[in-house]
């Protein structure tokens, strides 16, 4: 995970050769461990992507320093889908954190985060998130171990990109989700502005 990822538009600044699958509103977003902030909780309104490297949040507002929260896809673990009597549809997970060039993995522990459908239906975001999750742990060896969370990550990037036309195409589009699917790229792959494939977080408080 990192905090705080380069945004333009509101949309995250994508990596070169990434493709960017979906993004659904008006969602909530819980995270816990953020130093920034008091408490380190932090549960904010805002936009989930997808896309076929990582799971970005937006937040409409910034909190204490915290706007935007990316997690890189190989790096999340225990997610499970819940369906509570009482509340609303969530996703929680947890999310292992990118350790900084020089730091010891030791100081830095995974960070668990909810995503809370209270504004209507996720059966277009669950299959597409779950198809998706399937590709990258199957042709990513270095998922391949028995604990995950004991495993050393060395790459926030999947070894083989997964096949977004065909995951997008495949999609299942439930008409009481507002999920947006892309079928073309709403950025221009030649931009000079695409970030190197390395992972490095934007300083907390800067927009």
């Amino acid at each position: 995970m990192a905090v705080n990822p380069p945004l333009m538009g509101g949309m995250p600044v994508p990596f070169q050769g990434e493709v960017l699958l979906l993004a659904r509103d008006n969602v909530e977003f819980e995270v816990d461990k953020m130093p920034s902030v008091r408490g380190g909780n932090v549960r904010a309104k805002g936009t989930i992507f997808i896309s076929s490297i990582r799971v970005v949040f937006v937040s409409q507002k910034p909190v204490e320093g915290f706007f935007a929260f990316d997690m890189p896809l190989l790096y999340i673990h225990e997610e499970r889908f819940n369906q509570p009597i009482f509340h609303a549809n969530n996703f929680t997970g947890k999310v292992h954190p990118v350790i900084p060039e020089g730091e010891h993995r030791a100081l830095f522990s995974p960070h668990s985060f909810k995503i809370i459908f209270k504004e209507g239906g996720c059966g277009t975001f669950v299959p597409l998130f779950t198809n998706l999750m399937k590709f990258i742990r199957q042709y990513s060896p270095q998922t391949n171990q028995p604990d995950s969370q004991q495993h050393v990550y060395s790459d926030p990037f999947p070894s083989a990109p997964p096949p977004a036309e065909e995951i997008v195409r495949q999609a299942y589009v439930d008409p009481n989700d507002p999920s947006k699917i892309y079928i073309q790229q709403p950025f221009d792959p030649s931009q000079s502005q695409l970030r190197r494939r390395t992972y490095v977080s934007r300083p907390e408080g800067q927009f």
